[in-house]
């Protein structure tokens, strides 16, 4: 007897529009992120069984380069990048654009991705190159209102105002651009993916054809992302992996500085950081950041100036502290633009090592101008800034500090120390608090430069004495 085989449905996958996780079943949880209610359902990409395989709907730009061949018979290009000629652009790029490339622009609604991706347009549309511009969340009215306050308008920017993927592409084919600009990938939408736009699979498969448009046709490509509230750019984590670089362009809403970093970048370092400020004309680029970030420079409890490498770039800013008597049962730790985690390790530095108690008060941290600081190099000026918050101590005038500060409280070598004394000796400082291990290579630089070991010391050194009151409320408190 002759058996009979069913034909079974092609399996569906489950993807998580958070991070891009695929799963074999559905999760009100995602396994990947943990994020909930995120997994959909999409079909798979393979016929049934007895059918043919439907065929790819991406296109092949060049022939023959999908077929191997020597590496050594690659030829070079004669010319590797393509200066913007924005100087804070083209210095987190790492000197320009680079043909090919796909580059991943994100950041929070508002902050200046269209402005900053205009400009860009407008910038090489001067220089002779055929710009195309696709517009899928504006009509091109409100794009043509936005690029007249930047300035006059180049005839070799072109604007196409489209959200399908075949049709940018088909237009690309017979405009032959020489970059593309696609503001924004959430809103492309393709045919042979499934979804509404936004999701995985649109966001994934646009970015593919895409890719094939960059690497086939030699076509810088800039996608536009937006950026989720954990500050990650939204659609599949994969598609960041599929990009040649990730930029992100940071900063508060309510200030003018804009800070453009690279989270990623294959032709170039991740470290460089660009700095703009947001003026009505658009974004105009900043050449002494450090006067961008810095405030006032007058002494005052709780305020610190901190010396920071960026790249190859210093910049000096402030930081600033508060400590007060606890509201809640559960002090607050609250910090902007520091890892809580590293002020978490370096309050229990402060009080284990130091003997400076702020277990039982609210503490307060922040840098001002909205810059955000991950280096290590700005321990000492967080440690600097609470005890003077918290013991009400003036540091001294014209002081500048930098260093990492250990779990034993010692303080631990940074890169460049030259350059951020240099840097503070530009600016008028007066003095500069660096770790013992690297005083001799910061003298003769223009500054009186003091020395610590640990952290006990640099306080001793580069703060004032505790004014009267402040001593009498400390001695009240040991008594208790």
């Amino acid at each position: 007897m002759r058996k009979v085989t069913s034909k079974k449905a092609p399996p569906r996958g489950f993807y998580c529009t958070a991070c891009g996780g695929e799963s074999p079943r559905w999760f009100g949880q995602c396994p990947v992120c943990s994020s909930w209610n995120t997994l959909v359902e999409s079909p798979a990409a393979a016929a049934p069984p007895g059918e043919a395989p439907r065929a790819s709907s991406r296109k092949r730009w060049v022939e023959g380069s999908g077929r191997p061949r020597p590496l050594r018979d690659v030829a070079l290009e004669s010319a590797a990048r393509w200066p913007v000629g924005i100087g804070e652009l083209d210095r987190v790029l790492g000197g320009g654009v680079v043909p090919g490339s796909l580059i991943l622009v994100g950041g929070d609604p508002g902050i200046g991705k269209s402005t900053l991706m205009l400009q860009l347009s407008r910038a090489l549309a001067s220089k002779g190159k055929k710009v195309l511009y696709v517009a899928g969340e504006e009509s091109a009215p409100q794009v043509r209102l936005r690029a007249a306050r930047l300035g006059a308008i180049p005839e070799s920017l072109y604007l196409l105002c489209e959200t399908e993927v075949e049709t940018v592409l088909e237009e690309a084919r017979q405009l032959a651009p020489d970059a593309v600009i696609v503001d924004s990938i959430q809103t492309a939408t393709i045919a042979s993916a499934s979804g509404a736009p936004g999701a995985v699979t649109q966001v994934r498969e646009s970015a593919l054809a895409y890719l094939d448009l960059a690497k086939g046709a030699g076509v810088p490509v800039f996608l536009v992302g937006h950026v989720t509230k954990d500050g990650a750019v939204a659609g599949p984590r994969v598609l960041e992996h599929m990009v040649d670089a990730v930029l992100y362009l940071e900063g508060e809403r309510y200030h003018d500085v804009r800070v453009l970093r690279a989270a990623k970048n294959r032709f170039g370092s991740t470290d460089e950081l660009g700095v703009f400020t947001m003026a009505e004309d658009g974004l105009r680029e900043v050449d002494d950041a450090s006067r961008a970030f810095l405030g006032e420079m007058k002494p005052r409890p709780g305020a610190i100036t901190v010396g920071v490498v960026e790249g190859a770039r210093p910049l000096l800013v402030e930081v600033q502290a508060l400590v007060t008597s606890a509201s809640f049962a559960q002090p607050q730790r609250v910090t902007n633009g520091f890892d809580a985690k590293r002020i978490a390790l370096l309050l229990a530095v402060l009080e284990k090592k130091v003997g400076v108690r702020v277990s039982h008060g609210d503490v307060f941290t922040n840098v001002a101008g909205g810059l955000s600081l991950d280096e290590p190099g700005a321990d000492l000026g967080v440690l600097l800034a609470v005890a003077s918050a918290r013991e009400d101590r003036v540091p001294l005038e014209g002081l500048v500090a930098f260093g990492e500060v250990g779990l034993a409280g010692e303080l631990r070598r940074v890169r460049q120390p030259a350059a951020r004394v240099r840097e503070a000796a530009r600016l008028g400082f007066k003095a500069a608090l660096v770790p013992e291990a690297q005083a001799q290579e910061c003298r003769g630089l223009g500054l009186e430069i003091l020395s610590a070991a640990d952290a006990r010391s640099a306080l001793a050194q580069g703060l004032g004495p505790r004014r009267a009151t402040q001593a009498a409320h400390a001695a009240t408190e040991t008594e208790q």
